[in-house]
């Protein structure tokens, strides 16, 4: 996670956030250019995101939900007026991206392996997003029919050869989606924090609710691949995760709705 010093003009944050802002240290920790992440150098740390209005409202709510299973962070604030500012403390410890971790990649994927496998083996009574596999759905969908196929991102192993060849497989086998598990819904190294290896919690929840595991499966194996620069520990973790609730058939489902992003 990177962090850079800057410099800010308060008075562009909404005034119920100027008082903690006020003579803090801020440091830009952005990684999108959908969001501004800055993070706050008071007390034990805060991050702040902002982004367009309304665009955090899941994210939330999301991150407030897994918090009360305590494996998320406090949410101190969100507003939405002009834009929208989502204010949380800061969880101890580092993301999955530390050179700590990536130094030592068997023990790595073996921990987000069965990691993934508790988060999916959790009660998701009362979860503020029971219907993600439907919404997941109508994302692709409407993407499909925006044009924004790209299969530059993933795997040979999981590439399609056109747009239509993967919508294909989405309109046939889309259906076969469950809604039965507790997602992260971007289960990728930048979003697990540990401590010491000591697992400390999740971020970026905004895509997380309840529906098919194989969407968190998918974006496991994807971060692998994508971090570690090699397909290798692809089979070590779906073996920590549990070789024998991963149907290969329902990850090229997956495969073929995300390369519409």
């Amino acid at each position: 996670m990177s962090m850079k010093p800057i410099q800010i003009d308060i008075e562009e944050y909404p005034a119920e956030l100027c008082p903690l802002l006020s003579g803090a240290k801020i440091y830009d920790s952005s990684c999108s250019p959908e969001a501004r992440v800055i993070f706050v150098d008071k007390d034990g740390g805060y991050f702040l995101k902002s982004a367009a209005k309304g665009a955090l409202e899941r994210e939330a709510v999301m991150t407030k939900y897994f918090h009360g299973k305590g494996f998320a962070a406090e949410v101190i604030s969100y507003l939405s007026d002009e834009r929208d500012w989502l204010l949380t403390a800061k969880i101890h410890g580092d993301d999955c991206t530390a050179a700590k971790y990536l130094e030592q990649p068997e023990r790595l994927v073996e921990l987000l392996g069965e990691r993934l496998a508790f988060l999916h083996s959790l009660d998701y009574t009362a979860c503020p997003v029971p219907n993600h596999t439907e919404r997941y759905l109508a994302k692709m969908k409407q993407n499909k029919i925006a044009d924004t196929f790209d299969k530059s991102h993933f795997p040979d192993s999981f590439g399609y050869r056109s747009a239509e060849e993967a919508w294909a497989v989405v309109e046939k086998h889309g259906h076969l989606l469950n809604n039965d598990t507790l997602l992260h819904g971007d289960y990728c190294l930048p979003n697990v924090i540990l401590d010491d290896w000591r697992f400390s919690g999740f971020i970026d929840l905004d895509s997380g609710g309840v529906g098919d595991r194989h969407v968190d499966i998918f974006w496991g194996i994807w971060t692998l691949w994508f971090n570690l620069k090699t397909d290798k520990y692809r089979q070590r973790f779906i073996d920590a995760y549990g070789r024998n609730r991963v149907d290969e058939d329902m990850l090229r489902v997956v495969a073929a709705a995300e390369v519409f992003g």
